[in-house]
């Protein structure tokens, strides 16, 4: 379909270069109204260059010319350029007018320069252009788009004349915002005022109906469109088919689809594409994009990087490849856009090693920030703190812009390595760059001071934010919770809503580690039950096994088995490894074993049950049982991972495993930790020395 739009413009091009041709042989070229004729076209075909030339070559120029280029300048996106025009036209003593001042504001509109359109918002009501319906209405969408919508009302108020145009302006303004409310007030007075209705005021409507709460009204205004005789209109079935998505219907999203077979285009498909994605019905969508191709439609930037985002997924896990081949294939891989999916993609398998993320990173001609925080967040989820540090360090050195999104993912790192003087410093430039409000890098903040100990600074962090988010709530929850702080944690929650502070379902797994931490059996079972029916938010596997840990802790096996099997859904991993752990801390040996069954046939190549179950014999003293887990683990090739130890010394990092020698000054640790075992061993005899004695006397 690109190829086509292509085929047709290289059409428009020709010709036009015909008519110049045959204007210039026949001497015509010298009228200035033919001359504008030929330069409106080459600016409409974006042969802004050949238009300059030819303009700068007009031995004759009124205010049409000046405005054709300023137009020209303005569609292709060159805002200053035009600018620049429209001061010359001045300079050359021609009448700026309406369609002058439409152009330049349009411009405007485009790179948000409001400023810029508020002095020539100044100018064009000293020049009485105000109620000008070019000007009125450009200045209108120019104060809409830039998202000053009560500007915007003011203007529409003083215009004489208001057509569709521009009530549609004003209308999207308040859709751009997302004042729901305003935007079909607004609607309801252009029905009332008898001012046509068409495509442009159904679309930012249905921009606004993103929510399963707006189904109903969602299907009103699908009514509506079908009233004014819109069914069949591309733009606004694309719109439906995103709303009814949005809404959590992909029914009539996919009825919509079919009854449109005749008039789809590349969007449609697009839309469609979106809509089984929304809902995660990645079979549907890989379906889709196959049928599509058949039928003719060649897939854009968009289609692929949206099946690119569900590929290495569930059941698609084996499409990830296949894709990139096919990328590959058609050229397309050194595409931005395409590059990022395509590193966003192997960051979500389950293939551990960076290599093929880094590989395409690296072959990346040209790199956006998304790939920069991509690879830099691709480092810090899989705990390779180290690696995110120095990719950090590589981009401050190569000037990449960091954002909110790369600090977030460098001080997680920060809180995984405990180095609290590292984070410090990263937390002086994210004062310095104005981050410290944001509710990510907040989060992040109040992460690493309570992972290091300090509650106190995390406080203080979650203080210099707006409040409003439950982000940064929950981490702070988090924190009291990890430090043995329940009630302050609970009461933060009990604060957190009677502030109407939006309660996700990682608030309610903070209060429930609160409720575990010190032991609030009752409390803990009356958050998991109220979930459902006071918050609206369906207990997850996280929940159930917080609960379990809950239950464990106060050795209530039995209740914690019976939730087990009284869960809606079946338990994974996770739940048996808590109640494991349980058994562990309770000595049941028994159930332990049923438990470790389950796990071993779920996850037979995880070392935690092996280790688990073993450390649990070996407390029992049955030491035939661990013996013969560890022969299964040898039998398997399962291997124990090591844990890490880290230190942080003069902002260097430094890691340690259990009888490690790989420290570069190894030797010389291992010399100093014995002398302080030597140490530890003579103090350890002067005191029982002296307790001897004591007793003795």
């Amino acid at each position: 379909m690109a190829g086509v739009a292509w085929f047709r413009q290289e059409i428009v091009r020709r010709r036009v270069s015909i008519d110049h041709c045959l204007a210039i042989k026949l001497g015509t070229v010298a009228s200035i109204y033919i001359a504008n004729n030929i330069l409106s076209e080459y600016a409409k075909c974006e042969q802004i260059r050949i238009a300059r030339k030819m303009f700068d070559e007009m031995s004759q120029r009124d205010a049409v010319s000046w405005n054709t280029m300023i137009a020209g300048f303005v569609n292709i996106g060159n805002f200053e350029t035009a600018l620049e025009f429209l001061k010359s036209m001045k300079r050359y003593g021609f009448s700026v007018d309406g369609y002058s001042f439409g152009s330049i504001l349009k411009g405007v509109a485009c790179v948000g320069y409001v400023e810029v359109g508020q002095q020539l918002h100044s100018i064009i009501v000293k020049m009485g252009y105000v109620g000008n319906v070019f000007a009125g209405s450009a200045l209108l969408d120019m104060y809409a788009k830039c998202e000053r919508v009560e500007d915007a009302f003011e203007v529409f108020k003083s215009l004489r004349t208001r057509n569709s145009v521009t009530w549609n302006a004003l209308i999207s303004g308040y859709a751009q915002v997302g004042d729901l409310g305003t935007a079909f007030w607004l609607f309801n007075c252009k029905v009332l005022e008898g001012v046509k209705i068409d495509d442009g005021t159904f679309v930012p409507l249905l921009t606004l109906l993103d929510d399963p709460d707006l189904y109903k009204l969602t299907k009103q205004v699908h009514g509506k469109i079908m009233k004014h005789g819109f069914a069949s209109d591309t733009t606004v079935f694309n719109a439906i088919i995103t709303s009814y998505s949005e809404c959590g219907s992909i029914e009539d999203a996919e009825k919509v689809f079919k009854a449109a077979a005749e008039t789809r285009d590349l969007v449609t498909w697009n839309s469609m594409l979106a809509a089984y994605l929304v809902n995660n019905e990645e079979e549907g969508a890989f379906e889709l994009f196959l049928e599509m191709q058949v039928l003719g439609f060649e897939p854009d930037i968009y289609t692929y990087t949206s099946i690119i985002s569900v590929a290495f997924e569930g059941a698609h896990q084996g499409q990830g490849k296949s894709l990139h081949g096919l990328v590959i294939k058609r050229g397309l891989e050194f595409l931005v856009p395409i590059a990022n999916s395509l590193i966003a993609m192997y960051l979500k398998s389950h293939i551990k090693s960076m290599d093929e993320t880094l590989n395409i990173f690296e072959s990346m001609e040209n790199k956006d920030h998304v790939s920069w925080n991509s690879i830099l967040t691709g480092f810090s989820q899989r705990g390779l703190g180290e690696d995110a540090l120095k990719f950090f360090e590589n981009m401050r050195s190569q000037h990449v812009v960091i954002d909110h999104y790369a600090f977030s993912a460098v001080l997680r790192s920060c809180s995984d390595l405990a180095t609290l003087q590292l984070g410090q410093q990263v937390h002086v430039l994210v004062l310095k760059s104005g981050f410290e409000p944001n509710e990510f890098v907040a989060s992040s903040l109040i992460f690493l001071y309570s992972k290091c100990g300090v509650i106190e600074d995390a406080r203080k962090s979650f203080e210099a934010t707006p409040k409003d988010s439950s982000i940064t709530w929950n981490s702070l929850i988090f924190g009291y919770a990890q430090h043995g702080q329940g009630k302050i944690a609970l009461d933060l929650f009990f604060l957190m809503s009677d502030r109407r502070v939006k309660l996700d379902h990682i608030t309610f797994v903070a209060v429930l580690t609160a409720c575990s931490h010190i032991g609030l059996v009752e409390e803990g079972w009356s958050f998991l039950k109220s979930m459902e029916s006071d918050y609206g938010i369906p207990p997850r596997m996280e929940h159930y096994a917080c609960m379990i840990d809950l239950l464990g802790r106060a050795a209530r096996l039995d209740e914690a088995k019976a939730l087990i099997e009284a869960m809606p859904f079946e338990p994974d991993a996770m739940v048996w490894k808590t109640l494991l752990g349980a058994c562990r801390t309770c000595g049941d040996i028994k159930l332990a074993s049923q438990v470790a069954s389950h796990l071993l046939e779920l996850e037979p190549e995880d070392h935690c049950t092996y280790v688990l179950l073993s450390s649990i014999y070996g407390h029992l003293g049955r030491w035939n049982e661990k013996a013969s887990i560890k022969r299964l683990m040898k039998e398997r090739g399962v291997k124990k991972v090591p844990g890490w130890s880290w230190i942080e010394v003069k902002n260097e990092v430094h890691g340690f495993n259990a009888e490690d020698r790989s420290h570069p000054n190894c030797e010389e640790i291992y010399q100093r930790l014995g002398d302080l075992m030597e140490e530890i061993g003579r103090l350890d005899h002067y005191a029982n020395s002296e307790v001897l004695l004591h007793d003795f006397l």
